[in-house]
């Protein structure tokens, strides 16, 4: 009898790693049937949508309130399907908020709970860390320092690096890239990356915008790329269409933002996977994120840590410039972009820093690990005297 896993992830990261598990898994078991919540990349490698994230993804504290009858329905459907056909294994991939309260079902059915790409437990509540030891019979972390707060915390956990090493590759070079949207590659290039989710690029976008056109008159010959995340809605846009005559102009690219940020001389970019992206490419940035007032003083209760950008929590030092909420302004961005664009010591400052953060994701292979370590966790299993009654 086939495997059958039941998976679920609720961001575009999320999805992108769950399209990479799923090929492993499929490659090393062609018979293994996946289904869940996902997006485009989790159904192209092979799985079967049970709901689709993307009409269910935001940030923030408070803001995914209006969606709670959509987050409920789309639980309701996983649990039903795990009782129609109980699962081998649920597979979880970040997306806490939601997985948090899935898992417990699923569960109770006897069905093991693998986490991968684990909840951000070491930089907010700590006390989840009794929910992760609660819900998860293995945990997959692609941060080395991860490994060694779980094991402390009694949850079996495993490094298996980071999956982005194998899926951040360019398309084209910077030269053709550039080249076929009528860019010059000699000229210096800006990449501003706003998010995926409409919320983030309603908050971050107009601050960025406002910014290249303050980049533009120190250095006159600079051009911007924005990398624009699948299915989101054109109007959120309308700041990098409709700009002053004669400002900045801005070239949209949706769906390539590996090329877009490896054609580029720094990133402008939103807090999140897109800061990782950026240091595989070798790519120095500017970390920017706001969220709405009420969210942020709530967030500011429960984060634990100095930095907010993955790759300054990687390195444990700040490596590359981050302004949140008050702090990002347009003003506050431009002075930061200029300094990298025309002080080359501080560029190589930013990529000897990035360097050091490259070294410690793990070498390729990540995905194929993952898919390892579940298949393993399904065989124990099996061969427990409790076996799925557990």
């Amino acid at each position: 009898m086939s495997l059958r896993l039941l998976l679920s992830c609720g961001e575009a990261s999320g999805d992108l790693y769950a399209g990479a598990l799923t090929r492993e898994l499929r490659a090393l078991d062609p018979s293994i049937v996946v289904t869940g919540l996902g997006g485009p990349q989790l159904e192209a490698a092979g799985g079967h949508l049970l709901d689709d994230y993307r009409e269910l993804s935001v940030t923030g504290l408070v803001e995914w309130i209006p969606k709670l009858p959509r987050l409920l329905a789309a639980r309701r459907k996983l649990v039903d399907a795990a009782r129609a056909q109980r699962p081998d294994a649920l597979v979880l991939i970040d997306f806490s908020g939601f997985n948090f309260r899935l898992a417990p079902a699923i569960k109770r059915l006897g069905v093991p709970v693998i986490y991968y790409i684990s909840p951000q437990i070491w930089a907010s509540r700590p006390g989840r860390l009794a929910t992760m030891r609660a819900i998860a019979d293995r945990v997959l972390v692609i941060f080395p320092f991860e490994a060694a707060i779980y094991d402390h915390g009694g949850v079996p956990v495993e490094f298996v690096g980071h999956p982005l090493i194998d899926l951040t590759k360019p398309s084209v070079s910077r030269d053709s890239f550039l080249a076929a949207r009528g860019l010059r590659p000699s000229a210096a290039t800006v990449a501003m990356l706003p998010g995926s989710r409409p919320n983030e690029v309603s908050c971050i976008l107009p601050t960025l915008v406002a910014a290249a056109g303050l980049i533009r008159q120190a250095v006159p010959d600079v051009q911007f790329v924005v990398a624009r995340a699948p299915r989101l809605d054109d109007a959120l846009f309308d700041a990098v269409c409709s700009g002053p005559s004669g400002g900045p102009r801005f070239t949209v690219v949706e769906g390539d933002t590996d090329t877009t940020l490896a054609s580029s001389d720094v990133a402008l970019t939103a807090s999140g996977t897109a800061t990782v992206q950026a240091a595989l490419h070798d790519t120095p940035m500017v970390v920017v994120y706001r969220m709405t007032p009420l969210s942020y003083q709530l967030a500011r209760r429960v984060v634990k840590v100095e930095a907010i950008g993955m790759v300054n929590l990687i390195a444990g030092e700040k490596i590359v410039p981050e302004l949140v909420q008050d702090a990002f302004t347009a003003e506050a961005v431009a002075r930061e972009a200029i300094d990298i664009l025309t002080n080359p010591a501080r560029a190589a400052r930013i990529r000897d820093g990035l360097a050091s953060v490259r070294a410690k994701l793990g070498g390729p292979g990540a995905s194929r690990r993952a898919a390892e370590a579940i298949l393993r966790v399904i065989r124990s299993s099996r061969q427990s005297p409790v076996g799925r009654q557990s």
